[in-house]
């Protein structure tokens, strides 16, 4: 199994957020299939602006809290992640990050399971390739964070992630 979807499992568990019991599958209902698509463009919105704005910490945030979200829909399903390739080319351009990016959050309007699964590959690639980040590290500095309770009460730093 995923570690990253397990520790969304348990966040979901500790905050008493729906999700079928391990081994069950679930459904997505219209309203919630609407309320992550909002989620999502939320996050691609935050993380479109850290592109404009050059910020490499922003960028690897939103990226992970695209992930998440993602992660989280997958969990509310009862489904284990679905391995797809992440597949942008470097051509040097933030466009091209915009476009991947923009193409995998409107798929996962279908509410399926592969469509969340390749827009967290594609964040994981990013946050790799664009980024220049230890994309694992930087989901365990955000998940410790949501699992403290913290909220926004704390500035999170997400600087030990990317690499010199």
């Amino acid at each position: 199994m995923n570690q990253h979807l397990q520790q969304v499992r348990d966040f979901h568990r500790k905050f008493a957020i729906k999700q079928p019991d391990d081994g069950e599958i679930g459904h997505l209902s219209d309203m919630d299939i609407v309320l992550r698509q909002a989620l999502l463009l939320d996050c691609g919105s935050e993380t479109f602006k850290a592109i404009a704005g050059g910020d490499l910490i922003k960028i690897l945030a939103g990226l992970v809290d695209l992930s998440f979200n993602a992660l989280a829909a997958i969990a509310s399903r009862g489904d284990e992640v679905v391995s797809v390739s992440a597949n942008w080319r470097q051509d040097g351009s933030v466009m091209s990050v915009m476009r991947v990016l923009s193409e995998k959050i409107n798929l996962c309007n279908s509410g399926e399971t592969v469509h969340y699964s390749g827009l967290y590959a594609i964040c994981v690639h990013l946050s790799q390739r664009f980024v220049n980040a230890d994309f694992d590290e930087a989901f365990q500095i955000v998940y410790q964070h949501l699992m403290s309770g913290r909220g926004d009460a704390e500035r999170l730093d997400l600087s030990p992630a990317l690499f010199e």
